[in-house]
């Protein structure tokens, strides 16, 4: 992979599918999906299903967390190449779970600029840092469900 434009093209492509199948098998067969990539933000979505309830008729916060998850390390991800090369690390996650999450939830981390910035930082630097990413989980109707922080630690290879 080239450029982070280049990653996010083929993210959004059918190869998302094989991405997940290879490297996060359980977030494909949960049902998370790419909805949207841009040097912004990146959103992610699961729907209720069978596969991935809890006993309360509700997404399991697991599977919540996962798509969350990867709403922000696919901002970070999407800049690893031979050029660049970095370690990433989740060292932390808060979360707060405001609705029962039924139906289909989009989780959306809009810090793509922050993540540009704070990677060019990591590649000028010999010591590593952390970010903090925040994505919020809304439903259908575009009422919040849950909110998240993710603590990314990176370091230069």
């Amino acid at each position: 992979m080239k450029t982070a434009e280049e990653f996010r093209k083929k993210a959004l492509s059918p190869f998302f599918n094989l991405f997940l199948i290879q490297k996060l098998p359980l977030a494909f067969i949960a049902g998370v999906r790419l909805q949207l990539f841009n040097n912004e933000l990146c959103s992610t979505s699961i729907k209720f299903r069978w596969i991935n309830k809890n006993p309360f008729r509700s997404l399991y916060f697991a599977a919540l967390q996962m798509a969350a998850e990867l709403s922000t390390g696919l901002l970070l991800f999407q800049y690893l190449n031979k050029k660049q090369s970095f370690s990433m690390l989740l060292v932390s996650v808060k979360s707060t779970f405001t609705k029962k999450a039924v139906g289909k939830i989009s989780f959306t981390c809009n810090q793509g600029q922050e993540v540009e910035k704070f990677v060019n930082s990591i590649m000028r630097s010999e010591s590593g840092k952390t970010i903090l990413l925040s994505v919020l989980a809304k439903n259908e109707t575009s009422e919040e469900v849950a909110h998240f922080e993710f603590e990314w630690a990176c370091k230069k290879r």
